[in-house]
C-alpha cells in the first residue's frame, strides 16, 4: 500500500442504491445530483436520505454521501409535499386576500385537507377559482422556497400580524433567540418539517368548495401521480366538527392553549370534562342500541391499531348493563384457521391480517345458532401451537347482547346470512382536531403510533425500533381491511383525548431516544421527538381517571381485569 500526498478535493460524490455515482463541486445541492442522476422512482423526488438522515433537496453537500431519493410515494415525501403545497396556498391567499387567514383543520381519506377562513367571509366559488389560478401561476414561475433564520421577536411580530395567535403563543416561550422560517414570494411562515426547494414541484393539486370551507386536494402515497376521485365523507366531517366543538367548549383549540391550561393549574378540570365527553359518546351509542332492541342482538366493533378498542368495548359493556342489557363476548381471535391453513402474502409470509386467516364460515354458523337460541361450543385458539382447540359452551337469552371486536368486524362478508337489522356496527378511532397552530396539523396517525410505542414497550416487550419498523405494515393492513368498511358503521366513537400527548410525552421520549442513531427508524424517532417538544408534560399530582382510554396504553386501568361478559 502506497500513501502519497494529495491536493485537497474540490468535489463530492453521491452514490445511489443502484451502484451509480456522481461527482460534483463541494456545495452542490442534493437537487443537483438528483437532476443529474434522474433515478427511476415512483412519484416525484422531494427529499433524500443522506447517510440515513433526512435532508431537503436544497441541502448543500460537503462530503461524500450515500443518497437515497425520497419521493411522494414515501411517508416522509408525502408529508413534505403536503406541507409545501399548504405553504403555496397560504402564500397565494396572502397575496389575493390579505385580510383573511386560512385555518388548515384536518385531512380527508381520499387525499386532501379541509380548510376554512378563520376570520372574514368564506371563499366564494369565484374567489376559490382565483386562488387556484394564482397557485398555478406561482408553480409555473418555479419560485424558490427558502429557509430564513431571523430573530425570534421579528418572527413573533409576523405571527401576530397574520393573526396566527396560536403560533405566536407557542413560540413566545421559546428560549432560542432565533427561529428558522420559510419564505415564498415575500410571505414568511413557520412549518414543522421540511419543504421542497421551489414551487415547480407542486403542480399536482386541486381546490373545491366543501361545507363551510373548501378542500385542498393532493395525491395519496399509494398513487403519487394522480388525484383520487372526490369521496364525500360526511360522517368523518361530523366527527371532526364535534371534536372541534369540544375543544372550543374546553377552551383548548391548540397546543398553546393546552400548555397554558397545564401551567395555570386548570388541566385537571379539563381532563375530567374531556372524559365526561367520552362518557357522553358511549351513552349515545348505548341509547341507540337500546332503541333498536330486541332486533339488535350483535354489536361488532372495529378500528385501527391503538384506537382503544379494548377499553371502549368494556366501557360500552358497563353502559349496556345500566340499560338492563347483559353483554357476552365472542373473541374473533379464537376463529383463526390452523396455522398451516393461514394464507400467505405477496412475500410468501403468513398473513394473519387476511380475511381468510379467520374461519368466517364457522363464525357465521355459530352466530346463526346463537340467534336461534341454540348452544354452541366455542373454539379456543392456541397461539403457541398454532391450532384451534375446543373451548366452552355458550348460549344467549333475550337479555343478552353479543359483542365481537376485531379488524374484520365491519366487513360484510363476516356476517353473511345474518339479518342486517340484527347487527349494530361501531367504528373506534382517534381523530384529534388539536393542532399546533393554524397551519401545522397534529396527524391522527402520529397519536396512535405514540400510543403503540408506549404500550408495546410496557406490555409486549417491543422496543420503539421494533414498533416503528412494523408500523408501515400495520398501516397497510388498516387501509386494506379496516378503512374501506368504516362508512358501513352505525355509529362512530372518537377515542382521541386532547391531553393525551402530554401524558405520552415523558413515557415516549426515552423510548425514542433509545433508537439507534444512523438507522432509518431513528429518522422517524427524531420526527416524533421534534413533534413532542411542543407539548408540556402533565404535572405530577394530576390524575387520569382509571377507566380512561389512555390507561390502556400507559397502565393503571381499572378495566384491565374487568370482564362483565363472564358468566
Amino acid at each position: 500500500m502506497t500513501i502519497i500526498p494529495a491536493k485537497p478535493r474540490t468535489t463530492v460524490q453521491a452514490r445511489f442504491a443502484d451502484g451509480t455515482a456522481y461527482d460534483g463541486p463541494i456545495g452542490a445541492t442534493i437537487e443537483d445530483f438528483v437532476q443529474a442522476a434522474r433515478p427511476e422512482v415512483p412519484g416525484r423526488v422531494v427529499a433524500a436520505h443522506i447517510n440515513n438522515q433526512l435532508r431537503e433537496l436544497s441541502f448543500a453537500l460537503a462530503n461524500d454521501v450515500r443518497l437515497v431519493p425520497i419521493t411522494t410515494a414515501d411517508s416522509d415525501g408525502t408529508r413534505i409535499y403536503r406541507r409545501s403545497l399548504s405553504f403555496l396556498m397560504i402564500a397565494a391567499a396572502a397575496e389575493l386576500f390579505p385580510e383573511r387567514h386560512i385555518n388548515i383543520q384536518h385531512s380527508l381519506p381520499f387525499g386532501g385537507y379541509y380548510c376554512e377562513v378563520s376570520d372574514g367571509p368564506a371563499f366564494t366559488g369565484d374567489e376559490l377559482d382565483q386562488l387556484n389560478r394564482r397557485m398555478r401561476q406561482l408553480v409555473d414561475s418555479n419560485l424558490a422556497i427558502r429557509q430564513v433564520k431571523m430573530p425570534l421577536d421579528e418572527a413573533l411580530q409576523i405571527f401576530y400580524t397574520n393573526n396566527d395567535l396560536e403560533k405566536a403563543d407557542l413560540f413566545a416561550r421559546r428560549r432560542n433567540p432565533y427561529l428558522t422560517v420559510y419564505e415564498l414570494n415575500g410571505v414568511r411562515d413557520y412549518f414543522h418539517g421540511f419543504m421542497v426547494p421551489s414551487t415547480g414541484y407542486l403542480d399536482l393539486f386541486d381546490l373545491r368548495l366543501y361545507g363551510e370551507g373548501y378542500i385542498l386536494q393532493f395525491p395519496r402515497r399509494h398513487a403519487p401521480n394522480v388525484l383520487q376521485a372526490f369521496e364525500d365523507e360526511p360522517w368523518l366531517v361530523r366527527v371532526f366538527q364535534e371534536y372541534s366543538d369540544w375543544l372550543r367548549l374546553l377552551g383548548v383549540p391548540s397546543v398553546a392553549s393546552l400548555n397554558r391550561a397545564i401551567t395555570t393549574g386548570r388541566i385537571q378540570e379539563h381532563i375530567l370534562v374531556a372524559e365526561a365527553l367520552h362518557e357522553r359518546q358511549l351513552a349515545n351509542i348505548v341509547n341507540e342500541i337500546a332503541s333498536r332492541r330486541p332486533r339488535v342482538k350483535v354489536v361488532l366493533i372495529s378500528g385501527p391499531t391503538s384506537a382503544g378498542k379494548t377499553t371502549f368495548a368494556k366501557r360500552l359493556a358497563v353502559q349496556l348493563l345500566t340499560q338492563g342489557i347483559r353483554p357476552v363476548a365472542i373473541n374473533l381471535d379464537n376463529y383463526f384457521v390452523d396455522r398451516q391453513n393461514t394464507p400467505r402474502d405477496d412475500r410468501g409470509e403468513l398473513d394473519f391480517e387476511s380475511f381468510d386467516a379467520l374461519d368466517h364460515v364457522l363464525f357465521q354458523v355459530h352466530l346463526q345458532h346463537l340467534l336461534a337460541g341454540e348452544t354452541i361450543v366455542q373454539p379456543k385458539f392456541n397461539f403457541r401451537s398454532g391450532s384451534r382447540e375446543t373451548g366452552s359452551e355458550m348460549n344467549i337469552g333475550p337479555e343478552h347482547l353479543i359483542l365481537a371486536e376485531g379488524i374484520h368486524a365491519l366487513n360484510p362478508r363476516l356476517t353473511t346470512g345474518i339479518p342486517r337489522e340484527a347487527i349494530f356496527k361501531v367504528t373506534v378511532s382517534a381523530f384529534t382536531q388539536l393542532n399546533l397552530d393554524q397551519h401545522n396539523r397534529v396527524p391522527t396517525t402520529d397519536t396512535r403510533l405514540l400510543r403503540r410505542i408506549v404500550r408495546d414497550a410496557a406490555y409486549r416487550g417491543y422496543s420503539a425500533t421494533d414498533t416503528i419498523r412494523r408500523w408501515p405494515s400495520v398501516r397497510r393492513g388498516e387501509k386494506r381491511h379496516i378503512f374501506p368498511y368504516q362508512n358501513g358503521a352505525d355509529m362512530f366513537f372518537n377515542s382521541a383525548l386532547f391531553y393525551e400527548l402530554s401524558v405520552l410525552k415523558p413515557l415516549a421520549q426515552p423510548l425514542l431516544l433509545q433508537v439507534e442513531p444512523g438507522t432509518l427508524e431513528r429518522i422517524e424517532a427524531n420526527r416524533l421527538l421534534a413533534f413532542l417538544q411542543w407539548f408540556d408534560p402533565i404535572p405530577e399530582g394530576v390524575r387520569i381517571p382509571s377507566n380512561s382510554i389512555i390507561r390502556e396504553f400507559v397502565g393503571g386501568s381499572i378495566m384491565e381485569s374487568f370482564e362483565p361478559w363472564r358468566r
